[in-house]
């Protein structure tokens, strides 16, 4: 199955036509611990969960760069929605790895949705035919309304080294955990799901190993550049819009109260007028640009490389997730700045800036994304060290 394929242009419009929504859902998302049906009915009918299908299914197999506006775009809406959309680019380029006939599975509609994980929290057993995974996984954002799942496992056979797997499993066959009570990224429904004695045939485990260099079983895909990449390096591109978009957010939520604001227990009648006020706007501005800039030069290298079928080399490979890092701890900052000079009428639920100060503030803790983390690793391969991660 082929449909006409829209260009970035289109596809950072319709993400840009559905911020008002996305707005207007955003605190029921909060309140509820996931993403509005309705929200997620929109993203769909947008073509936002096609950015990484493969054309054959219909399919966009969008450049990164797209990736990046797209996300920035929604989280101008709502950070919660944006991230979720995000996360689902992700495993659906890892499943464009398996075998030709499980994705005829997988994509049995191009809107298809699969939530993961890279965290190898499970352990699975040799079966006839498979494995059995038994086990539990942290931070599934989109369970909720995926239809597949990404799992990662520890096979542990007779006379063999254990070996993480990645598998595809039907969300239908995992348990769902609603544990997801959290300060920030309320909505993005990200649960724990678990599975116990759960068969998964041959043909939908592969070698976690294989997917982090972008090798899989798929005939079909092998041709197609971006799906030839390294993994840590396209899921570091696919997440960074989201930070850079919560930050643009934040400028806007804090303009747009600007005019009717003084400064209390100052001669200040309008937050406007005052030098401070000056300052932090273009040091906030600064910020976001220059996390902009980490998050396209990231997102530019995926692109070359995938277009020249290239190697990518070590020092390639961490300045990915030093980029990535870079531009959450960017935009982590220009929001507290921007936060930090709201006033104190700031904390009521109905002003936006203190949801989005909490998830960029959740953001920035991921695991993968946390800048300190990210930072050390980026200087200890430049001190001519060997990296201290698989997840390059």
């Amino acid at each position: 199955m082929t449909i006409d394929r829209p260009g970035p242009a289109e596809l950072l419009g319709r993400a840009t036509e559905l911020v008002p929504t996305l707005q207007k859902y955003a605190a029921w998302n909060e309140e509820n611990r996931r993403v509005h049906d309705d929200v997620i009915a929109a993203l769909r009918d947008a073509g936002l969960f096609r950015l990484r299908t493969p054309v054959r299914y219909g399919g966009y197999e969008c450049d990164t760069r797209t990736l990046v506006d797209v996300a920035a775009e929604l989280a101008r809406g709502d950070g919660s929605t944006a991230w979720t959309a995000s996360v689902y680019w992700i495993p659906t380029w890892m499943a464009a790895h398996f075998p030709d006939h499980v994705q005829d599975e997988v994509f049995a509609t191009p809107d298809s949705r699969v939530s993961g994980t890279l965290s190898p929290s499970a352990m699975a057993a040799p079966a006839d035919g498979g494995i059995v995974v038994n086990g539990k996984w942290g931070f599934i954002t989109g369970t909720l309304h995926a239809n597949w799942q990404a799992i990662i496992a520890v096979l542990v056979a007779p006379d063999a080294e254990p070996m993480p797997v990645l598998a595809l499993v039907p969300t239908a066959d995992l348990q769902i955990v609603d544990d997801w009570h959290t300060a920030g990224l309320k909505g993005t429904g990200s649960v724990s799901t678990a599975a116990q004695d759960l068969f998964v045939p041959q043909d939908r485990f592969l070698p976690l190993g294989a997917v982090l260099e972008g090798q899989g079983a798929s005939q079909a895909s092998v041709t197609a550049g971006i799906y030839r990449a390294p993994l840590l390096p396209v899921a570091s591109a696919s997440s960074v819009g989201v930070a850079v978009g919560l930050a643009r957010a934040a400028m806007d939520a804090f303009t747009s109260r600007l005019g009717g604001r003084k400064i209390t227990y100052t001669n200040y009648t309008s937050q406007r007028e005052a030098p401070i006020t000056h300052l932090q706007l273009a040091d906030a501005a600064m910020r976001i640009d220059e996390a902009e800039f980490h998050a396209h030069r990231l997102a530019a290298t995926v692109d070359r490389k995938a277009a020249e079928h290239g190697q990518w080399a070590l020092t390639e490979r961490v300045l990915a997730r030093a980029d990535m890092g870079a531009v959450v701890q960017r935009s982590r900052e220009a929001v507290e700045i921007l936060a930090n000079a709201s006033g104190g009428s700031s904390i009521y639920l109905d002003v936006p800036i203190q949801r989005i100060q909490r998830d960029i503030q959740a953001l920035s803790l991921h695991a993968l994304m946390h800048p300190d983390t990210n930072a050390e690793l980026y200087g200890r391969v430049l001190s001519g060290l060997e990296p201290n991660s698989l997840y390059i």
